[in-house]
């Protein structure tokens, strides 16, 4: 009996998602995530491998960056700067948008076509930082030595590798919006997750390696699992904990009809950004980092400003307490001021909204009053959802620091949350989808 229920419930599922399209969503999805991973295995003309590698293994920054991008800057390829110029030109328009009359205009005024204005100056910008960062990243690359094959002519090889990190980061933007726009997810993160899940075995062989060395360390790997597990838990909660704003509706007739007069809420999300202030805080944190690690391993001959260097690299290093501090900060600025641009988060839209439909929250007035309670409950739930999200972004650094273990560092909260934010994310598409498209069947049934 149990076997015929759970055969009837899989043809079930399989027919809703063959009848909602999802399977071709789903197989779009998958092709473009292999064509990412594809790009990111195919290297620059004319570099060594080797050397970068070897600099890479020894240096924590250029490592934690390399798990975001899925291998693609250690190994140099035409993917190495990932999807960061996307994310940084997504993140200042996003901060313009607030600052310009004319953008803040196109964001709210002009719907749709408003919208798309934007994004088209988000990809112009996008490959404005992309030419800029190769630039960068390509000096650097020239001035290690037996980085560049002898063979290869250094002009060419800076003109050639230049357009081909560029059109690579292009390309990585293209992939995402596609994703996005007829796949199933937020394309971004989910070539962001496709990195890091990418770079679970190493982390684990390394892990397994560290551990088969020194058998003392086998407790502390096993506290240390514990201590993720319960993380994930605590993220799931974070990502899903809601406060419901009761609110009553006055009634209406219309006629012979009544209308209203039922009690209702509204429910405002925890955690309404979900993992996007975690991968701003990563992408505005690693630029300059990563620039300054870069500049540390060129041999600079003034004593002054290589001092300076240093302290700065130092400073924003991964393994050092202020890169948590700014990253702890960073994430709760960056939850404010995402909940700041949600539209469902906007107390005066929603208090307009509510007096217009001739709803309120029992005990206060419509209109301004209620604006203000609803800024003030919204202000709270912020503040407990930003510390929180900031700490837990810091209890699996700390753990790994005090058993040991840190060949799993680079597997630490913040690709945690990122990798369990996106799962969940993903799978709540699925079933809206399918939602959606069982609706739709529906009506048409009805009709």
């Amino acid at each position: 009996m149990q076997q015929a229920n759970n055969e009837q419930m899989l043809q079930s599922l399989v027919s809703n998602i063959q009848a909602s399209g999802l399977k071709q969503k789903l197989i779009f999805t998958f092709i473009i995530i292999a064509l990412f991973r594809f790009g990111a295995q195919l290297p620059i003309f004319g570099i060594n491998n080797e050397v970068f590698q070897a600099l890479a293994a020894g240096n924590n920054m250029i490592g934690f960056l390399d798990l975001f991008s899925g291998g693609a800057l250690g190994k140099v390829s035409i993917f190495a700067l990932g999807i960061g110029p996307y994310i940084t030109a997504s993140i200042i328009m996003q901060l313009l948008a607030v600052i310009i009359p004319y953008l803040e205009n196109l964001q709210k005024e002009e719907g749709e076509a408003g919208r798309r204005k934007i994004q088209q100056l988000t990809r112009q910008f996008t490959v404005i930082l992309a030419f800029f960062q190769s630039f960068v990243f390509v000096t650097i690359l020239s001035k290690l030595p037996g980085s560049i094959m002898h063979s290869v002519n250094p002009f060419m090889f800076f003109m050639g590798s230049m357009i081909a990190l560029t059109a690579g980061a292009v390309m990585v933007m293209w992939l995402a919006e596609l994703i996005t726009e007829k796949g199933i997810g937020n394309g971004g993160s989910l070539l962001i997750f496709v990195g890091i899940i990418s770079g679970i075995p190493l982390y684990t062989q390394r892990t397994a390696t560290l551990v088969s060395q020194d058998p003392r360390l086998q407790l502390g790997i096993m506290a240390l699992l514990l201590i993720f597990v319960a993380t994930i838990i605590f993220i799931i909660i974070l990502h899903d904990a809601i406060r419901k704003v009761p609110i009553v509706s006055a009634r209406r007739q219309v006629g012979n009809k009544v209308y209203g007069g039922q009690n209702s809420n509204i429910p405002f999300k925890l955690n309404p950004g979900g993992v996007m202030p975690i991968i701003f805080a990563v992408a505005i944190l690693l630029f300059p980092a990563t620039i300054l690690s870069f500049v540390h391993q060129m041999n600079i001959s003034n004593p002054a400003l290589k001092s300076v260097l240093e302290s700065m690299n130092a400073f924003l290093s991964p393994s050092s307490i202020s890169y948590y501090v700014i990253y702890f900060l960073l994430i709760v600025a960056l939850t404010f001021f995402y909940a700041s641009i949600i539209p469902n988060m906007q107390p005066k839209e929603i208090a307009n909204n509510l007096k217009k439909y001739g709803s309120a929250i029992p005990g206060v007035k419509p209109g301004k009053p209620t604006a203000d309670k609803l800024d003030e409950i919204l202000s709270r739930l912020m503040l407990i959802g930003a510390i929180a999200l900031g700490i837990i972004a810091m209890v699996p650094t700390v753990a790994s620091k005090i058993t040991n273990i840190t060949t799993l560092q680079g597997l630490g909260a913040t690709s945690l949350i990122i990798m369990v934010g996106v799962a969940l994310d993903f799978i709540n598409q699925i079933k809206t989808h399918m939602l959606a498209k069982n609706y739709e069947s529906f009506l048409k049934q009805e009709q």
